[in-house]
């Protein structure tokens, strides 16, 4: 008999259940007419279904019946104590033109707060569903006056949001986040949407202006936080770091922040400000790792900026740090950067090459020992010794297959066995690397393959390929006017070749970095007019704009550039950041 009835009760919901999707399949495809004989035949069953009651009312509303919703509502408020009843009564009203007694309902929904404030989230939700978004604010004004333990400040932020209020939306997220500090990363994201790197941005100072005073009245960090985030977005990273040394000086903890903000100022090419925050760690921090890290990217910096003069003391830098804190693992980084420093400054290859074969004998393992192999290859490549620096490439590629320091290594094959003139042996490995799962060896990988794919052609002889490698090895070799130089030869010797885009992009890249921002200019504009249906074109056009928006001070030069990409070259790697450059060099307010 029970399982009769567990029988009968498996078959009644599961007809019950198709009758409910065929009704919904019938709404969802405007046959409201057939929607309407399933979904009264289903609320037939159960009259205080309120899912039923709705879709009902709503089937009714798509026919222009809006007597039959009314009477169904009135009767379900009759029966049940439901405010948001009385909103769908209201609103069916509102559909008749009958905005007083539209008005009536809502008002009596929100009557209901005082005696019951918790009411206040389906209430609510009800008038936004409905877009009476007016209501909905006073609905959760009126539940917090009532009861302050409630906090409805994200529901309003998200209303003031769609509004376009954006003073009220700001101030909203941040009155919800002053009780519930895990919700501080997702309203970030939320800002995230209304700010622009533009400080002057109207909106990045409204919200400026409502953090600082948050600061005034309310000692809490999680404000000097905020704050360092939205100068970050601004790229203003000075002023990140005084909100950060604050943070810091209050915990007196973690250092983490700190050091995640030197990277940053770092990649974006502020190495004055880096340096000021590294300096910051190292006097700060009792951590011997997190010193001897800050130390190791201070001399990193140092030794990018230095001329020849500089070299000496930069090298007493690195001996004193090795001395002090000794040649182990926890200075691997350092090891391998004065090793890069006597080979590729000094030009003390042969002592380069011992210190590094000394580190290796330390005992360390396969994955410590396989950045120091890297800068083995690297310095042998320095000298022209291929054969052995593809040796020790290799050996990485063994030992940890699959890793991206492996895929890496391949790289550095490929480009070893190019400079060699192997050009046939370099494709093949080009070709393992085009699935890397590092995107940035991938996409060098792909660039390489190009390169010599599209010259191999033209040219059986590869003549003017193998002075492009010479020259590309120079740039290596950190000999740049005599690559700069060699270059010429190839734009004045092989005028007709595919080469010639390809040879004008890479001294364009050696000319900035010599910082002749002219003669790259012209470089770049010789690729947009003459090979401008390459694929270098791209390239040219972002680099150029560039030059004009951080070099030579064009701002109106440099939009109309990356607007060529947004138009003309949607397809390009370089799009979301034209697109966004663009945007803030027009002023918009929005990202």
């Amino acid at each position: 008999m029970r399982l009769l009835y567990i029988f009968c009760f498996l078959f009644c919901f599961n007809a019950f259940s198709q009758d409910d999707i065929v009704a919904r399949e019938y709404f969802k495809n405007g046959k409201f007419e057939k929607a309407l004989i399933s979904y009264k035949k289903l609320y037939s069953k159960n009259i205080k279904n309120r899912r039923y009651l709705t879709a009902l009312v709503k089937t009714h509303q798509q026919l222009e019946q809006y007597k039959e919703a009314e009477a169904l509502l009135l009767k379900y408020t009759s029966l049940v104590n439901y405010p948001p009843a009385l909103i769908e009564l209201g609103y069916n009203y509102k559909l008749q033109n009958d905005s007083i007694n539209a008005n009536i309902n809502y008002q009596k929904a929100l009557g209901e707060l005082e005696l019951k404030p918790n009411y206040a989230g389906m209430i609510g939700r009800t008038f936004e569903e409905y877009s009476l978004l007016d209501q909905a604010i006073e609905t959760y004004k009126k539940a917090m006056v009532a009861k302050p333990e409630l906090n409805f400040n994200m529901q309003l932020a998200r209303i003031y949001g769609e509004q376009g209020d954006i003073e009220k939306m700001f101030n909203s997220y941040i009155n919800f986040s002053e009780i519930n500090d895990a919700y501080i990363n997702l309203i970030k994201r939320e800002f995230s949407s209304f700010i622009s790197e533009n400080k002057e941005n109207e909106n990045n100072t409204i919200l400026r202006k409502i953090i600082l005073k948050k600061i005034q009245t309310d000692p809490d960090l999680k404000w000097n936080d905020m704050l360092s985030w939205l100068f970050i977005q601004q790229k203003d990273y000075k002023k990140a770091f005084t909100q950060e040394k604050a943070i810091y000086k209050r915990e007196m903890e973690s250092l983490d922040r700190v050091e995640e903000l030197a990277n940053i100022a770092y990649t974006q090419k502020q190495p004055e400000l880096a340096k000021e925050i590294f300096q910051f760690i190292v006097d700060n921090t009792q951590d011997v790792d997190i010193k001897i890290n800050g130390q190791y990217n201070l001399l990193k910096i140092e030794t990018e900026k230095a001329t020849k003069d500089d070299y000496k003391s930069i090298n007493e830098s690195y001996v004193k740090l090795l001395e002090t804190y000794g040649k182990d693992g926890r200075t691997l980084n350092i090891q391998i950067a004065y090793a890069h420093f006597l080979a590729f400054y000094l030009n003390k290859t042969t002592e380069a090459i011992s210190f590094l074969k000394d580190s290796l004998k330390s005992g360390i393992d396969n994955y410590s020992s396989a950045p120091i192999k890297m800068e083995l290859g690297d310095i042998l490549v320095l000298e022209e010794k291929f054969n052995e620096a593809l040796i020790y490439y290799t050996q990485i590629q063994r030992s940890l297959k699959n890793s991206t320091i492996s895929q890496e290594a391949r790289f550095k094959v490929a480009k070893t066995s190019y400079y060699k003139g192997d050009f046939k042996w370099a494709e093949s490995q080009l070709k393992i690397l085009k699935a890397s799962t590092s995107q940035l060896t991938a996409n060098d990988a792909l660039d390489l393959k190009l390169l010599i794919g599209d010259n191999k052609t033209e040219d059986s002889l590869q003549t003017a390929l193998k002075v492009y490698a010479k020259a590309d090895l120079l740039a290596f070799q950190n000999k740049k006017e005599e690559s700069i130089s060699l270059l010429n030869t190839i734009l004045k010797d092989y005028k007709t070749e595919a080469i010639v885009a390809q040879t004008l992009l890479k001294q364009a890249q050696l000319l900035e970095e010599k910082t002749k921002f002219d003669n790259a200019k012209e470089n770049y504009e010789r690729i947009i007019s003459d090979f401008k249906d390459g694929i270098l074109v791209d390239d040219a056009i972002y680099a150029l704009a560039e030059i004009y928006a951080n070099k030579l001070n064009q701002p109106e030069k440099a939009k109309a550039l990356y607007e060529s990409i947004i138009f003309e070259h949607a397809d390009s790697i370089y799009f979301v950041e034209s697109r966004k450059k663009y945007r803030a060099l027009r002023g918009d307010a929005i990202n």
